[in-house]
């Protein structure tokens, strides 16, 4: 860190493609007769995206943790409403005393001594505790930072880089011409509406950045990873019930759920960047449509959702559930609620009021997989999102054939209830991309 730092321009934000294209209107129900017709007939799709990656452990550190003995103070702090304690000196404070290399690298060894090793074990032990992905492990730790040293202070910064890249990750830290630090981070999803480096031909973003440059320090540590945005399990959070939400379906097997939730997670979600991974702006929804719902949400739907399919085949089960999704919830485009393209995590369908397409086929394939297992695939039309399913009984209907499969073309988004198979006329001579996840 002693040495010279080189000045790197950034790059201008990615815009999601999504903003651009017009969306297509709720799909108008058909009347009783065409349901009745419905005939399997085999659409044509696009190409097959398949987004499904294995998936890899979170970064560690390069050696084990050593835990200090030594009799420590704590530090008690607070990250999406959840109260957390670590083992940290509250003391006298380390202060920089300029943001020039050397400065920043004395207080990069200040923070390397053993008496800070409790700290870092205490942090990955949060992550471990609280089902933390890489995201909300970043952002509890800037919380951390920021309530020991101060909002926007470059001592902060310092320490949430520290403690992010000795968990494993891969970072930078930069100097603005104002002599303000910067953390940067790696990550293999193209992040939209960030501004970003590239750093021997890896791509960083910095976070909380308002500059067109930053003078990086860009040596690479062994080991180090980047920051995954993929989501496979829902962190835990301390609860703050919100009020009963009532979920009212108008299909002829009509539903009337009360549910509640947990508002730090909802407030956890809403901070969730989009981004894409691949290089493929297809893959986008694929986070959504795979995280899991929270086992509080569950606990209280599936029951009363198991208890109307119990005895009825796939397909009928797969009627009753695409009939509350479509009837449940008022269809309201992003641009018109949030100003632009603002996908929702199956959990936030269910929490607002509003959602569209994109929201409701994430939520659709969540209940197919967990309650009738299922498997299902997203459909991409320009301006449009639906799924389909792979039943394993005859079906009428429009269908695909992918890799030898036959999947049921479903249409969570509609203004009344339809049932699966039926696919919206405007769409039947459109060819689908198809997103396997």
């Amino acid at each position: 860190m002693r040495g010279k730092w080189d000045w790197f321009g950034s790059e201008n934000s990615i815009k999601d493609i999504e903003n651009d294209i017009k969306p297509m209107p709720a799909p108008s129900a058909p009347d009783k007769e065409e349901i009745k017709s419905l005939k399997k007939v085999v659409l044509e799709h696009g190409k097959v995206v398949n987004a499904y990656r294995k998936r890899k452990e979170q970064p560690h550190p390069l050696m084990p943790i050593t835990e200090n003995g030594q009799a420590t103070q704590t530090f008690q702090f607070q990250a999406y409403g959840t109260k957390m304690e670590v083992r940290l000196q509250t003391g006298e404070k380390y202060k920089l005393n300029s943001a020039a290399e050397n400065d920043v690298a004395d207080m990069w060894m200040y923070l390397s001594s053993k008496g800070f090793n409790n700290l870092l074990h205490d942090c990955l032990q949060l992550r471990e505790e609280h089902n933390l992905c890489d995201w909300a492990y970043l952002n509890i730790l800037k919380a951390l930072s920021q309530q020991y040293y101060g909002e926007n202070t470059n001592e902060a910064v310092v320490m949430q880089t520290y403690l992010f890249n000795q968990s494993g990750y891969k970072t930078r830290i930069g100097r603005s011409k104002t002599n303000k630090l910067y953390m940067m981070v790696a990550s293999p999803n193209t992040i939209y509406e960030k501004p970003y480096f590239k750093i021997k031909e890896e791509v960083f973003y910095p976070l909380d950045y308002q500059e067109s440059g930053l003078y990086v320090f860009t040596h690479e540590y062994p080991g180090e990873k980047e920051l995954s945005l993929s989501l496979e399990k829902v962190p835990i959070f301390d609860v703050a019930t919100s009020d009963a939400h009532t979920l009212k379906s108008k299909a002829a097997d009509s539903l009337c759920i009360d549910l509640k939730f947990n508002s730090n997670l909802m407030d956890f979600y809403f901070s969730y960047p989009q981004s894409h991974i691949h290089n493929d702006e297809m893959t986008k929804w694929t986070i959504y449509a795979s995280t899991p719902l929270s086992e509080s949400v569950k606990k209280q739907l599936y029951p009363i959702l198991k208890s109307k399919i119990e005895g009825k085949t796939d397909v009928e089960a797969a009627n009753l559930l695409i009939g509350f999704v479509q009837t449940a919830f008022e269809y309201q485009l992003d641009e018109v609620v949030w100003g632009k393209d603002h996908p929702f995590f199956p959990e936030e369908t269910l929490f607002y009021p509003f959602s569209d397409c994109e929201d409701r086929a994430a939520l659709f394939s969540n209940l197919i997989r967990d309650l009738l297992g299922l498997n299902t695939v997203l459909l991409y039309y320009p301006g449009h999102l639906a799924m389909a399913v792979k039943f394993n009984e005859q079906v009428e209907g429009k269908t695909f054939l992918i890799d030898n499969g036959e999947y049921t073309y479903c249409e969570p988004t509609c203004s009344s209830y339809v049932p699966v198979g039926w696919c919206p006329p405007n769409l039947t001579s459109v060819k689908p991309v198809i997103i396997k996840y």
